[in-house]
């Protein structure tokens, strides 16, 4: 009986009474964010410096179209640097073929 009267007692308190603590607050508004501006971020790409170097090296130029290719893919990597063989004639190395269905 003591539990029903109490619970009952609660329960018209919470209804009269507001709720005190940090829950009652408001949140305070949040700012609004800043767009990141591209030149705070330090520069990762090679400078053009080395990218001079790797095209006008002398020995690379005397090799043929496929090798050369391949050596500025080489030098690239050692950068960090993906190099996809963008002037590499691949219709002739792939051959496609079709298939009798």
């Amino acid at each position: 009986m003591r539990d029903s009267i109490v619970q009952a007692l609660v329960w018209v308190l919470r209804l009269v009474l507001p709720a005190r603590g940090h829950h009652s607050k408001t949140a305070p508004p949040t700012p609004e964010p800043v767009p990141a501006s591209p030149w705070t971020r330090p520069w990762t790409a090679p400078s053009s410096r080395e990218v001079r170097a790797i095209f006008r090296d002398e020995h690379t130029r005397e090799l043929p179209e496929l090798q050369r290719e391949r050596v500025y893919a080489a030098e690239f990597a050692a950068l960090g640097v993906d190099y996809d063989y963008p002037t590499m004639p691949l219709g002739s190395l792939v051959k496609r073929e079709r298939v009798a269905a």
